[in-house]
């Protein structure tokens, strides 16, 4: 099993405040750091944590999970398979 992780920045949409997303993908196969980088790269500036949750599921393999602090609550999404 391989695992990566990486952390990002995106806008809240509600309020514009800015929040720091942790990604961590599980997959027995590779990614290369590169596909991993762009997929986050292309995320837009400002979204939903359940909605940035799902594009880079459809855009990077693996089971996904992706945190951050939002205003005082802690979100966790899982989303795909190993």
């Amino acid at each position: 099993m391989n695992r990566y992780s990486t952390t990002f920045m995106a806008k809240c949409p509600v309020n514009d405040k800015v929040i720091l997303f942790a990604l961590s993908i599980e997959t027995p196969g590779r990614i290369l750091v590169e596909a991993i980088l762009e997929a986050v790269d292309a995320l837009p500036m400002a979204g939903f944590h359940e909605d940035i949750a799902d594009t880079l599921a459809r855009a990077l393999p693996g089971r996904h999970t992706l945190t951050a602090h939002h205003h005082g609550v802690d979100i966790e999404t899982v989303r795909g398979g190993a």
